[in-house]
């Protein structure tokens, strides 16, 4: 992807909504939520401070992160839909 976010923003990639339940019953697609998790595919180079310099990100790409249920605004690109959001929306980073 050849997008470049501008500032203190981040572009996410959702991951894949579970299809089935703890029980293993396999839901619909009608039936699922949007999963509140994903991959950040690229970020900006960062807010510029009260004293002028650029306060880099915490985010790199790669990172798996969580953020809620109705931030950042929705977009396709190439038929792949993504996420672009300010850093601050982001609940945090997921560890593995």
């Amino acid at each position: 992807m050849k997008v470049r976010p501008l500032h203190d923003r981040v572009i996410i990639k959702r991951c894949a909504a579970e299809q089935t339940t703890a029980s293993g019953i396999v839901l619909p697609d009608a039936a699922t939520e949007k999963p509140d998790q994903g991959d950040v595919v690229a970020v900006g180079k960062g807010r510029v401070g009260e004293d002028g310099k650029v306060v880099p990100l915490e985010l790199k790409v790669g990172d798996r992160v969580l953020f809620g249920k109705y931030s950042g605004q929705a977009f396709k690109i190439f038929g792949e839909e993504y996420l672009q959001m300010s850093e601050s929306d982001v609940i945090g980073v997921l560890e593995q």
